[in-house]
């Protein structure tokens, strides 16, 4: 049985907290100055707010108890990864257009989508599935569980509130592109009827990744453009093949025939799923080629202890293993 929906509170965050002692009362607080907060031009309303969860962490596999406690709570904190500044994002149904979350295992998202939907939050998910080899991502569930764990969250949503990100390819001197193809196939193959589209792009590798590659041994390949946009052509006939549309992420000169433009946190798409809800879809790139959409994220970097050696969000694996250690699920910043 769904959970019934909680009632609405219309006070606004501020003067929620002005009734009783500030619980975060050590943070200095930066107000949003997203220009989608300035209202919507249709109803002259506040617009409301994307919810990231998040490109900086893997919020559903290791902090969904932070996370729901957060939506319970109507509101969390987070910090400016540059210049350490904290903000603050009311998370009240009310004040949430959707979410977007991101994920190598939402497994443990499962059990919280009841209460999700309960209580009225809107959302779609990024779920990366590539079998890439285990000196690459030693920790990642074994891509067989990960389609099962996809299949289930389409069949409670819909193919498209799931997308399948196939992402970053990595050639390296034990990795060929027919190696990638063959992956890319047999998760395809098992994804086809519950997703309708997949993101990829090939490594960036920033100076702690290739450090990182470099320690264990791992000789990364760096091919000409026309090798990847063929290595793409590929990818594109096998999702075709299986109902799926390729998207390529921040790397335009990949895009041609049958391969789109990426828009992870996509307005359109947030209109075809949530038409009664209004947005501001105003482009807001977090990256050069970027073609996202205005939203917070609420994540940190060097928290998730997956351990995936390219990955750009942590410095090392000892620091996010420490961080989830640490964490407390019941403070308002998922660090700190």
């Amino acid at each position: 049985m769904r959970n019934t929906p909680k009632k609405k509170n219309t006070a606004s965050l501020s003067k929620r907290r002005s009734a009783g002692p500030r619980r975060a009362n050590q943070f200095q607080l930066a107000r949003p100055t997203l220009s989608a907060l300035e209202g919507c031009p249709v109803t002259g309303k506040p617009a409301l707010t994307i919810i990231s969860a998040s490109r900086r962490t893997d919020i559903p596999a290791f902090y969904m108890r932070w996370f729901m406690n957060r939506l319970r709570e109507g509101y969390a904190v987070y910090p400016n990864p540059f210049s350490g500044q904290i903000h603050e994002v009311s998370l009240t149904p009310e004040d949430v257009h959707s979410i977007v979350f991101w994920s190598k295992n939402f497994a443990p998202f499962l059990p919280h989508m009841a209460e999700l939907d309960g209580r009225g939050y809107r959302y779609y998910g990024h779920f990366t599935i590539t079998d890439a080899p285990r000196d690459l991502e030693p920790h990642t569930p074994p891509w067989q569980r990960s389609a099962d764990v996809f299949r289930q969250l389409a069949e409670r949503t819909s193919p498209s509130h799931v997308q399948w990100r196939f992402d970053p390819i990595l050639l390296t001197s034990e990795t060929t592109p027919q190696d990638v193809a063959d992956r890319f196939r047999h998760i395809a193959s098992a994804l086809e009827g519950y997703t309708r589209r997949c993101y990829v792009s090939f490594a960036t590798l920033y100076r702690k990744a290739a450090r990182r590659l470099a320690e264990q041994g791992i000789k990364v390949i760096d091919p000409p453009l026309a090798e990847k946009t063929a290595l793409l052509a590929d990818l594109s006939g096998i999702a075709a093949d299986y109902g799926i549309t390729l998207y390529a992420c921040c790397q335009d000169a990949l895009l041609g025939d049958g391969i789109h433009k990426a828009r992870c946190v996509d307005g359109d798409l947030l209109a075809e799923l949530f038409p009664d809800r209004p947005l501001v879809s105003e482009a807001r790139p977090t990256r050069d080629q970027c073609g996202c959409v205005a939203s917070r994220d609420i994540g940190v970097y060097d928290t998730c202890p997956l351990g995936c050696v390219y990955c750009y969000a942590n410095r090392d694996h000892a620091a996010p293993v420490a961080a989830f250690r640490s964490h407390a699920p019941d403070r308002p910043a998922l660090r700190g």
